[in-house]
């Protein structure tokens, strides 16, 4: 399992569907003890696509018990905890994963998406710099798109435009590296551009579909509960929109 969730109208990080892998299977285990592991593992896949994240936990917590030494594991209840908001203890099993092996990327990249959260960018660009180092890495538009966004957090506009065209070349039909790269260009004053990608995103996403008034209706409504960035970015939604 190898992903993590993004909000549907500002995102911040790229959503990643769990996808289920076969267990390699620790030395000395028995046959009975890797199926008992695969079931489990896959039980908790299987609830965490469907979003009941305790079962996931539970399910996956007695994976482990039986295969503690499963990368595939290790990563996927680290996605449980970041979807708990536990993010020390998303943070821990990530870095056990990559410590075990170096190329695997798709855990760098929820590294990468746990330091985010935590707002420790430049930990979040070694980590997506390391799941991209793997020339193998077969969805590297999630970690490109994860490290614009860090970029464009740092105030590294230049690199972060960078990123996100990576991340289009690689994925041109999702519109969340539009959305993100007409947020980098408003701040670098490419206002032009700004509103060109922007338009590209609402006519590419499936809930708007060129809708932009339905756009920014949402944009203002999510702006009753958002904080932080999600405010700042929602602010400046509106203010492209505004070209």
């Amino acid at each position: 399992m190898r992903g993590i969730a993004y909000p549907a109208c500002i995102p911040s990080l790229f959503g990643i569907l769990v996808a289920l892998f076969l267990l390699g299977g620790c030395a000395g285990m028995s046959v009975e003890e890797q199926r008992e592991a695969e079931y489990f593992y896959k039980m908790g896949v299987s609830y965490l696509n469907e979003g009941n994240i305790q079962m996931a936990y539970v399910q996956l917590q007695k994976a482990l018990q039986v295969d503690p030494d499963s990368l595939e594991v290790l990563n996927s209840l680290g996605l449980v905890y970041l979807q708990l908001e536990d993010f020390d203890s998303a943070e821990r099993l990530f870095l056990k994963a990559v410590s075990r092996d170096r190329l695997f990327s798709d855990a760098y990249n929820n590294l990468g998406a746990t330091y985010m959260r935590k707002r420790q960018w430049s930990k979040a660009v070694e980590s997506l710099r390391g799941a991209l180092a793997n020339p193998l890495y077969q969805t590297p538009e999630k970690a490109f798109y994860n490290l614009g966004t860090s970029f464009y957090r740092l105030g590294q506009y230049a690199q972060a435009a960078d990123a996100l065209k990576d991340s289009i070349k690689r994925s041109s039909s999702s519109p969340l590296a539009y959305y993100r790269l007409a947020l980098v260009y408003n701040r670098m004053g490419r206002y032009g551009d700004a509103s060109a990608v922007m338009v590209q995103a609402i006519e590419m996403d499936p809930v708007y579909r060129g809708d932009r008034k339905k756009f920014v209706d949402d944009i203002r409504q999510s702006l009753l509960t958002a904080k932080g960035d999600d405010e700042t970015d929602a602010r400046d939604y509106l203010e492209i929109m505004q070209y």
